[in-house]
């Protein structure tokens, strides 16, 4: 990753998630029964109360505690697809029990606790609000976002809330079927302002990628998405994307091909010859966006950029 300062320059805006992961894994008991019981926060939805997945839920009723030492969760109601809401007991802040309590929820592949889990954080990271970490960010080290200014190019942060929609598998027949949960986000003004001056746009993981299309769709700097980007996606900012290598039956790896298109199988089949790692800890590459008809940029972006068309337009007259 060392590499992609020299390929970027002046009017390059490269955009991180600054999201930061919570230790939202609770491994948690069945009051009375004793029955282990492992809980994922995913979201915040109202006072003390998330919604969170379980593990084992079979035995799980609402109306159950869940506890550990110095620790109660009740258990409020099944909200459907394998989610549930807890609601935690006591006033202390939710965020000050999982420091003391949870655990950073480290990938089902990655089998082996972390020596430092500032590992699975990326060296952006702000606001703990995650249930996983946006892990092409965690290529990018301190030296190399230097670089990246050195050179010209400027690097913006937006914050998506990684969670279902993000690492949730495809198990509809169709693709087009698939449901995608919503996420949260955020541009700050001057990211805004950054995109609306920009050459070109550099994604920096597929969560970027979600949250400025998302903005450019709806105009809104802050919201929620349940954006599924697939076939023929109109993109109407990103001209490139850093990301890791990923997994048949993901969202993820149907956002590549809406983005280069069918050659992301030549793509993968290079990766497996030369033995380049998959998942959050593997390997990466950088996508150019494959050419299209030109696509609405932002609404109102024209007003915000003194008559310019389009953020995505702004790149390919650049180019």
């Amino acid at each position: 990753m060392a590499d992609l300062p020299s390929l970027c320059g002046p009017g390059d805006v490269v955009v991180v998630n600054d999201t930061r992961v919570l230790p939202a894994r609770l491994r948690l008991r069945r009051a009375g029964t004793g029955g282990a019981v492992e809980a994922l926060l995913l979201e915040e939805v109202g006072e003390r109360t998330w919604e969170a997945l379980l593990r084992p839920s079979r035995r799980v009723r609402p109306g159950d505690l869940l506890v550990r030492q110095g620790l109660g969760v009740e258990v409020v109601a099944r909200t459907g697809e394998g989610r549930w809401q807890l609601r935690f007991a006591g006033p202390e802040p939710v965020l000050k029990v999982l420091a003391r309590h949870g655990e950073v929820p480290l990938p089902p592949y990655v089998t082996e606790a972390l020596e430092d889990p500032e590992r699975y954080q990326t060296v952006f990271a702000r606001r703990p609000a995650s249930a996983a970490a946006p892990t092409a960010g965690l290529h990018l080290t301190p030296a190399v976002l230097e670089a990246l200014e050195a050179r010209g190019a400027t690097v913006a942060r937006l914050e998506l809330v990684v969670g279902l929609a993000t690492f949730r598998p495809i198990t509809a027949e169709r693709v087009e079927d698939h449901v995608m949960h919503e996420e949260a986000y955020h541009l700050p003004p001057e990211t805004v302002a950054a995109l609306l001056g920009a050459r070109r746009v550099t994604a920096v993981g597929t969560t970027v990628v979600r949250a400025l299309e998302a903005w450019a769709a709806t105009g809104q700097e802050r919201g929620r998405t349940d954006l599924f980007i697939r076939g023929d996606h109109p993109f109407g900012v990103v001209d490139r994307l850093l990301t890791n290598f990923h997994v048949p039956r993901s969202s993820l790896l149907v956002l590549v091909e809406a983005f280069v298109g069918p050659r992301w199988r030549d793509l993968y089949a290079c990766a497996l010859e030369r033995g380049y790692r998959f998942l959050s800890f593997g390997d990466a590459m950088l996508l150019e966006r494959r050419r299209a008809a030109p696509a609405a940029g932002p609404p109102g972006a024209a007003a915000h950029a003194g008559g310019a068309s389009s953020v995505s337009g702004r790149a390919r007259e650049a180019r």
